[in-house]
């Protein structure tokens, strides 16, 4: 299913460019402005060392990998563009880790496998006022990625075919629906749940009131042929804004609900809620946060999020990237400085302490966990090199684990060039 969509995603793309391109001189003008003058290559390399030690191996995890993305984006041509973007991953020393597909159980997950593939290829056309056509396959992320992301924090990104419409013909409202057909999981084709067949709808509406108040709603309703427990319908509400208080401080805030059932082929029957409040307060290079969010559970059943980005919630170690039966409830405290007015050096980096609570939705103490990270983004001068900057980032996760949810500790080095 996978090879076909994208099989007829080039095809639809190569055919529609030629017919649409005019027998003479100024048509292939056009055309060689659009897929060459306009059109720019793009691209990162990423490598990552990650350490991990979870109770319940015998072994620590050692992974070091390194991710490289190439693509190419044309401009536009009669209202229609293309892009084509390959992504390969590749151990790179250290590999005492367990890839998901490299069969290496003794060790934790480390879920960055050997992959070379077609991250995204997708056709979009601007014909119709203020409405976008996107057809192929494409890294979606909505929102703060709760619920739909590409998962790029791995380095194998999860991408999507599908065919979506955007419009914006509203002032200050706009307006999703998408239709996918094939899940790119991170684990890549070589795992047996690599990829997914799925018949999933996204509807989004999300209006901007003022600059305090961003209201969005929405709808997903996810149809996973192979895994038929992540199959369900969710609808909720989220509500966003930035405040400001003075000259040097804004307020912000994120407070969003929704529930979920079961839909298409999910044999079990269940209804459970989702509540996220996170407000806020930023100035001076400092950011002050603290959130609570609840995913409901009925011991049997509980809320899910499986195409969400989930390393960025519930802790950094993962320990909750399936939602426990109990439900889960997670309160947390976040602060964050960016250093300036030092030197260039030291301009810029910032550092991160995050803490978490956990918690059954209503029975059982799912322990705590501290998040620690230092990151700095280096800009390059232009001399010649096509590099833009360089990132480098530590990390370190310590989840204290509890009610049978095993501890854990991670460690990460990260540095990345993007062109």
């Amino acid at each position: 299913m996978k090879k076909t969509v994208l099989k007829s995603c080039l095809l639809a793309a190569t055919v529609t460019l030629t017919l649409l391109c005019p027998f003479g001189a100024s048509a292939a003008d056009d055309l060689e402005q659009a897929l060459i003058k306009d059109g720019h290559f793009f691209g990162e390399a990423r490598y990552r060392y990650e350490y991990v030690e979870q109770n319940g191996f015998t072994k620590d995890a050692n992974a070091s990998t390194m991710r490289i993305n190439l693509g190419y984006k044309t401009g536009v041509y009669k209202d229609f563009q293309a892009l084509l973007e390959s992504q390969f991953v590749q151990k790179f020393g250290a590999d005492n880790f367990n890839s998901t597909t490299n069969g290496k159980t003794a060790h934790p997950v480390v879920a960055d496998p050997n992959t070379t593939e077609i991250n995204q290829a997708w056709l979009s056309w601007t014909g119709l006022p203020d409405t976008t056509i996107k057809i192929g396959r494409e890294a979606i992320n909505f929102d703060n990625q709760r619920f739909i992301g590409t998962v790029g924090w791995r380095q194998n990104d999860q991408t999507y075919d599908n065919v979506h419409i955007i419009n914006s013909s509203i002032p200050d409202l706009t307006l999703i629906y998408g239709y996918i057909t094939n899940i790119n999981r991170i684990f890549s084709g070589d795992h047996p749940l690599g990829d997914l067949d799925t018949q999933t709808h996204l509807l989004r509406a999300s209006y901007n009131a003022a600059d305090w108040l961003t209201v969005t709603g929405y709808g997903y309703l996810l149809d996973i042929d192979r895994i038929s427990t992540l199959s369900s319908k969710t609808y909720g509400l989220r509500l966003t804004g930035d405040v400001p208080l003075n000259d040097s401080w804004n307020f912000f805030y994120t407070a969003e609900g929704a529930t979920q059932n079961d839909h298409g082929n999910n044999l079990m029957n269940y209804d459970e809620n989702y509540f996220h409040l996170s407000p806020g307060i930023k100035g001076h290079g400092w950011t002050l946060q603290a959130g609570y969010e609840e995913l409901g559970g009925n011991g049997t059943n509980s809320f899910q999020t499986p195409l969400a980005t989930l390393h960025k919630f519930n802790g950094w170690a993962d320990a909750f990237l399936t939602t426990p039966t109990a439900g889960l409830e997670d309160a947390y405290g976040k602060i964050s400085y960016k250093i300036s007015g030092v030197n260039e050096w030291i301009n810029g980096t910032k550092l991160t302490a995050v803490y978490h609570d956990f918690d059954g939705d209503g029975s059982g103490d799912f322990g705590s966990e501290i998040d620690l990270s230092i990151g700095k983004n280096f800009k390059l001068k232009k001399t010649g090199q096509p590099f833009k900057n360089v990132n480098v980032l530590l990390k370190y996760a310590d989840y204290d684990g509890d009610n049978g949810v095993a501890s854990r500790e991670k460690f990460w080095l990260q540095v990345g060039v993007k062109f």
